[in-house]
Parts: structure tokens; C-alpha cells; sequence
């Protein structure tokens, strides 16, 4: 799966989600989503719920951090390197 791909499928998802009726522009790829406090922790869970249904991985508990999660950047090159 192509990076743009996923990059859409996690954006359209935290649209849905996380910042439902919140003007699609305001998310960027950089914008701090846990650090910020706008993905919580319940958040998280269903963030790795989808990820794993939607693209097929398995997300370890040790790999939830904000380092994998924080961005649409972040979580993108998480799932790339899962794919892989």
C-alpha cells in the first residue's frame, strides 16, 4: 500500500473520529494530535483498532507511544514499517 493511501485512510478516519465536524484543513500531517491532548487515550484504542482492521498489522501495546501516534506523519510511517 502506497503511503498516500494510508495517509488518506488515518485522515479520513481522525475526520471521522477525533475531530468530527472540524474543518478537514485543520488537520495537517505535522499537527500534534496526543502531545495537544485531542486523541486521548480511549483515542489510541480505537486508532489501533482501525489501523489494524484497515490495513491488516498487528499493534503491539509497546507500540501505541507518541511516537508512533502523535502525528498523520508518525502513525503513516508506523503503518509503512509494519507493512513491510
Amino acid at each position: 500500500m502506497m503511503a498516500d493511501e494510508i495517509r488518506q485512510a488515518v485522515r479520513t478516519h481522525l475526520l471521522e473520529d477525533v475531530l468530527a465536524g472540524e474543518d478537514p484543513s485543520n488537520l495537517t500531517d505535522d499537527m500534534p494530535l496526543r502531545t495537544s491532548g485531542i486523541i486521548d487515550s480511549m483515542g489510541v484504542i480505537r486508532l489501533t483498532g482501525f489501523l489494524e482492521q484497515r490495513f491488516g498489522i498487528r499493534v503491539e501495546a509497546h507500540e501505541t507511544g507518541v511516537e508512533n501516534t502523535d502525528t498523520v506523519d508518525a502513525i503513516v510511517s508506523f503503518v509503512e514499517s509494519k507493512a513491510d
